[in-house]
C-alpha cells in the first residue's frame, strides 16, 4: 500500500461559517478512528475565515475510499450542503 495525503478545501457561503465550522469539527473524531487514518487535521484560513482546510494521511486510496461512505460523512454532507459554496480536494502521492 501507498500512503496518499489529502488536502480539502471548503469555503463557506457568507454568514454560514459558524455553522459550517461546527459540523467540520463533528466529523474530525469519528474519522481519526477509521481504519487507515494516519492524521486527519483541521484548519482555518487566517485570512479568509470562509475557508477551511483539511489536510489528510491515509495508508491507502482504498482507505480514503472508505471514509467517503461512512455515515458519519454521508450525515455531514446532507447537513451541510447549504453551507458550502466552494470545494476542491487534491489526492497526492508524496515524492520525497
Amino acid at each position: 500500500m501507498t500512503e496518499i495525503a489529502v488536502v480539502a478545501i471548503l469555503v463557506a457561503k457568507p454568514g454560514t461559517e459558524a455553522q459550517l465550522r461546527q459540523a467540520l469539527e463533528g466529523i474530525v473524531a469519528p474519522t481519526r478512528k477509521e481504519p487507515g487514518v494516519v492524521q486527519y487535521d483541521l484548519h482555518y484560513d487566517l485570512r479568509e475565515p470562509r475557508r477551511f482546510v483539511f489536510f489528510e494521511r491515509w495508508e491507502s486510496e482504498a482507505a480514503l475510499a472508505a471514509h467517503g461512505q461512512s455515515a458519519h460523512i454521508a450525515a455531514y454532507r446532507q447537513a451541510s450542503a447549504e453551507w458550502i459554496e466552494q470545494t476542491e480536494m487534491r489526492v497526492l502521492a508524496k515524492i520525497i
